[in-house]
């Protein structure tokens, strides 16, 4: 059973387990928050099984009673449900959505595993770290991973979905110094407006010389298309903008530098796949762990950190201006990037699902 909020950054890694784990003949179930619904008919699981869950949004005595409430209904949903289906072992992916299944799960006498996404141990994963039976980490070295916790802690990676490891196959060609200059900017459904307003302006700025080689691929709100639309018209850019782009792996693949957050699927597609990218991580975040993971890329020169509040139109015109005319530098980071990848952490991570499945999954596996 794999339990997963319904943002990407969580579900992501638990589609990817989920397809790992189908090729080895295992039966899956996903647990989501009410938010994950919409994900139904895509995820590879036997069902998806929807449960009341809630992020702690303030300190006050109300906030904390109604967050408390609402996780005590879904660790009541999630007993039964693991009561009914009986699976060998319970993963969450972090966050409160997490919270339900995997108490539920230790009730029950379940083995639990939790994954880690980013270079630090998020809030809602340090109170539950302290109860799983193993930990998996993404980074080799992670933030708040200590003590009693490192002592059960594993490092596996972050898994990744069958179409970024096709895309990962694809080796970078640099831009020829006067050729076509692929640009990929995304920032998920928290970001796309901040590169919205920044990069059309950034980019009219560059020579002419620059501007003419740019081809641009952009994620765009919906109430932010015409506008950004207009700016790249006016500057003479090629650009294709939408809300959403489905095969976005396959554009990394073809992108020559990405400029983008750095939430942990995003580092993790980027380096399995192996581009560079000035990353912006997402600002005011509770545990920066945006800025860690940018801060990981950079320091292992597969990218560049750069954070928003030192990020101006002007600046991100020189560090791309720059860029465009140094492909050395863009080949090498291409290739540190690619060094961080884990193309196997679906594997690693399901081989750990399997060790604490022991013989309760094997059982199970004979049983179906």
């Amino acid at each position: 059973m794999l339990a997963a909020g319904g943002t990407g950054g969580h579900l992501f890694p638990a589609f990817a387990l989920a397809e790992e784990l189908a090729r080895r003949g295992r039966a899956v179930d996903l647990v989501t928050d009410m938010r994950g619904d919409r994900y139904g008919t895509g995820f590879p699981a036997r069902a998806v099984h929807p449960i009341h869950a809630a992020t702690l949004k303030g300190k006050t005595p109300l906030a904390v009673a109604e967050t408390g409430i609402t996780l005590a209904r879904g660790v009541r949903e999630a007993f039964a449900l693991i009561g009914r289906i009986r699976p060998a072992v319970v993963v969450g992916f972090g966050g409160y959505p997490s919270f339900p299944p995997l108490l539920a799960a230790r009730l029950r006498g379940v083995p639990t595993l939790l994954h880690e996404q980013n270079a630090v141990l998020g809030r809602a994963n340090r109170m539950l770290a302290k109860r799983v039976t193993a930990l998996a980490t993404s980074f080799e070295r992670t933030k708040l991973v200590e003590g009693p916790i490192a002592a059960k802690a594993r490092f596996t990676g972050n898994p990744v979905r069958d179409v970024v490891a096709a895309a990962a196959g694809k080796s970078y060609a640099p831009p020829a110094h006067d050729g076509q200059l692929n640009l990929l900017v995304f920032g998920g459904s928290q970001g796309a407006r901040y590169f919205s307003e920044t990069v059309p302006p950034a980019l009219a700025a560059l020579p002419e010389t620059v501007r003419r080689r740019l081809v641009v691929i952009q994620q765009c709100r919906e109430e932010d298309l015409e506008g950004v639309r207009t700016a790249y018209a006016a500057s003479g850019i090629e650009a294709n903008l939408a809300p959403f782009f489905k095969n976005l792996p396959d554009i990394m693949a073809e992108a020559h530098l990405v400029v983008g957050r750095a939430g942990a699927s995003t580092v993790a597609e980027l380096t399995v796949i192996g581009r560079p990218a000035i990353l912006v991580p997402l600002p005011h975040a509770l545990d920066n762990d945006q800025l860690q993971n940018a801060t990981r890329l950079a320091e292992s020169g597969g990218g560049w950190c750069i954070q928003q509040k030192d990020l101006s139109p002007e600046r991100l015109a020189a560090e791309i201006a720059r860029l465009a005319s140094s492909p050395d530098d863009l080949t090498a980071a291409a290739a540190a990037s690619k060094r961080q990848g884990r193309p196997d952490a679906v594997q690693r991570l399901a081989d750990l699902v399997e060790e604490l499945a022991g013989d309760r999954g094997q059982r199970q596996q004979s049983a179906g």
